[in-house]
């Protein structure tokens, strides 16, 4: 089976986060993924590539050497989509940034991955992803007395990874009309951003406060938030709807006629206090037997070691087996193209000589290039 990017091919130069996680995403729709990686110190990132390694070739390249990038443009050559995710002006100066690429395939995507952007005042300062969602006010929104950082989700994997990811697919589509690729440059800043747009809609109607947890799904609201159970395990709640709300109220035993209006924020104390009492007398197991297959919005927050093992995920086959455990599977899923992905991570360089052997350059050649360290022929 063939997934819906079969015959496109990417070359994803070595990186940390969103670059990956975004090769990973084409990988398992389908497409040939060459990962870049580095000729000298053990192929670079090392075990940081198998993250998301999955479904991806490895063909390790000192990009620093002339006969390296010649190499590497060669390769792009007969490629889609090219990803790269260094500071600005990086790959200009390895000779491999886009008027090089384009200069050998016009029709190439060349996909640019930072975190501020290609331009800007603090386009060249380092950062992560806690410092771009909190210039943009994600992270001022999120948690109680203090931001809490949301793991690396919305900046590398959210606001990066998917909008590059949309970026790609998009520019195939119209290079389809075109006949000719173009450069994206996705910035996590940008992409964050974009994600806040129906909170920043929001507090621009007035329904949303800038003042952190004292929002409808910012914690403050007693029909959405977690709350803790007998086990000192937790619940999560969600019944925003009336019907739903009113089923939740029902199902923990409280007498909705006693308590405040359901959305009346001046009584949202009162109302949190006598759900957060019915939790805390029996264990999570209870509370999930009493609202399965409710319509009550209250379902188990569980742990990483939990998740794999829900009835749900089961059936779905959510997570996968993986070297070391469990992980997640591909999504999203199409009727007519499935493709699970099935190829492991690769070592760094693991592919060279099997690319190197595709792009026409014999054994000995092969050879050479490797004892005079431009690439790197790594185990399988």
């Amino acid at each position: 089976m063939k997934g819906p990017l079969s015959g496109i091919r990417v070359i994803e130069l070595d990186a940390i986060g969103p670059v990956p996680f975004c090769g990973m995403l084409l990988a398992d729709m389908g497409a040939e993924v060459i990962r870049i990686d580095r000729a000298r110190d053990g192929g670079g990132i090392g075990r940081l590539a198998d993250v998301c390694g999955r479904g991806k070739r490895s063909i390790a390249i000192d990009l620093k050497a002339e006969e390296g990038r010649l190499l590497l443009l060669q390769l792009a050559s007969t490629a889609d989509v090219l990803l790269e995710g260094s500071r600005p002006g990086v790959v200009e100066r390895l000779g491999i940034g886009p008027d090089e690429v384009a200069a050998v395939n016009p029709r190439v995507v060349y996909g640019r991955m930072t975190g501020w952007g290609q331009e800007g005042p603090m386009a060249q300062m380092a950062g992560h992803d806690i410092n771009y969602i909190g210039l943009v006010g994600a992270l001022h929104a999120i948690g109680n007395e203090s931001p809490v950082p949301p793991l690396n989700l919305v900046g590398d994997y959210g606001g990066g990874a998917l909008y590059l990811a949309v970026g790609v697919v998009a520019a195939l589509v119209e290079r389809e009309t075109s006949g000719l690729g173009q450069v994206i440059d996705a910035a996590m800043v940008d992409g964050a951003a974009s994600l806040m747009t129906p909170t920043y809609q929001l507090a621009a109607a007035g329904m949303w406060t800038d003042q952190r947890n004292s929002n409808v799904l910012d914690g403050r609201a007693p029909f959405y938030r977690t709350y803790e159970t007998a086990d000192g395990r937790y619940m999560a709640v969600g019944a925003i709807e009336p019907q739903f709300y009113g089923e939740l109220l029902e199902r923990l035993g409280i007498d909705g006629e006693k308590l405040p209006a359901q959305f009346d924020s001046g009584g949202w104390p009162a109302t949190e206090a006598e759900i957060a009492t019915a939790f805390l007398a029996h264990p999570r197991s209870h509370w999930e037997a009493v609202f399965a297959g409710s319509d009550a919005c209250a379902t188990p927050v569980l742990s990483l070691e939990e998740a794999p093992n829900h009835d749900h995920n089961r059936s779905r086959r959510v997570f996968r087996g993986g070297s070391g455990g469990s992980v997640p599977g591909p999504a999203p899923r199409f009727s007519r193209s499935p493709r699970p992905s099935e190829r492991e991570a690769p070592r760094p360089g693991a592919d060279t000589a099997a690319v190197l052997a595709e792009m026409g350059i014999e054994a000995g050649e092969c050879t050479r290039l490797a004892t005079a360290g431009v690439v790197l022929v790594g185990e399988p």
